[in-house]
């Protein structure tokens, strides 16, 4: 690289991110970064929507990004481009929740039933029916669907498929509680969950050992956000992708040794659920694209079939050529 170049990198204020943000992550010679606290749905130190801003607005160099957006973007040609670097997994078993006296037991119960979520892309809401269909047997076409959030990426919805938005503002907690609708798929359940001003449960009983099961079976922790960036930066300089993937292996490395003080972090017994944790997963936290290929292919199938991308297109084409090797 001719000179110093300067990037920022947009990224939410995870355990795994601390080493980007107080400069323990060290840039090779050349690369020079400000790492951003920019937030999705709430707002963070240095902003928020950074899917938006990222996509729409170019205001990073490189953000933390919405791995389901990112598919639809790749499918209509927007100027993104991803290095294979996964800093937000969820399973969507424990994601899903009913009213705390809800008849609603299996996956099943819920055909015909109406279930509230972000957007209809947000990566959790593609996993949670892609999952529901293609692992439970439930055709997420038979429910009905309640929305919060715009989408970042327009789509024509599959005919049938019936989608309807809530009023701005809307807590769909406060609706779970009314019985206006009858479940919520949601990372970040509202506030009146969260506080208990709502009695609810999660769908499955034992969503530990439904996700563990999950787990054994494919072989991953489902991938909810990808680290894009655009275009231009890379054909200016193409070391930049692997530089990167350097720099998030250090902070991994870093973040893994926070576990090592058993107070490290304010919950009593966060060593035993680290010690746990490693057990049962090893350490999901994988990144490159030979060992996510799988569960990248799984995405774009789920995708697809929920009417968001236009082809089932090769995984291969979401990266940078510099890391398909990885």
């Amino acid at each position: 690289m001719a000179g110093t170049l300067d990037i920022t990198i947009a990224l939410d204020r995870y355990d795994r991110h601390f080493p980007f943000f107080d400069g323990t992550v060290k840039a090779p010679d050349g690369i020079r970064y400000k790492a951003l606290q920019v937030g999705q749905s709430d707002a963070l130190r240095d902003g928020t929507d950074r899917h938006g801003q990222m996509i729409h607005n170019k205001a990073y160099d490189v953000a933390e990004f919405s791995m389901s957006t990112f598919l639809m973007a790749i499918d209509r040609g927007l100027p993104l481009i991803g290095i294979p670097v996964f800093p937000r997994r969820l399973f969507s078993q424990s994601c899903m929740f009913v009213r705390a006296d809800s008849d609603i037991e299996h996956p099943r119960d819920l055909i015909g039933r109406r279930v509230g979520l972000s957007s209809f892309q947000t990566t959790l809401s593609l996993l949670a029916k892609g999952d529901l269909k293609f692992e439970y047997g439930v055709e997420w076409e038979q429910i009905k669907w309640l929305l919060t959030t715009d989408e970042k990426v327009k789509f024509q919805p599959k005919p049938g498929v019936v989608i309807d938005r809530a009023a701005k503002g809307t807590d769909l907690g406060e609706l779970l509680g009314r019985g206006e609708i009858d479940a919520i798929f949601m990372p970040h359940p509202p506030h009146s969950v969260m506080k208990g001003h709502v009695k609810t449960r999660r769908l499955f009983k034992d969503p530990n050992g439904e996700e563990k099961r999950y787990f054994d079976k494919y072989g991953w922790w489902p991938i909810m956000h990808i680290v894009a960036m655009h275009p231009d930066i890379v054909a200016k300089e193409p070391q930049l992708p692997r530089a990167l993937m350097e720099m998030f292996s250090q902070a991994h490395e870093i973040c893994d040794d926070y576990y090592t003080d058993p107070n490290w972090s304010r919950l009593p017994w966060i060593r035993y659920a680290y010690e746990q944790s490693q057990k049962a997963f090893g350490d999901p936290w994988v990144n490159g694209f030979k060992n996510n290929k799988a569960n990248l292919e799984q995405f774009i199938m789920y995708s697809h079939d929920q009417g968001l991308i236009g082809e089932r297109y090769a995984a291969e084409r979401l990266f940078a050529a510099s890391t398909i090797e990885t």
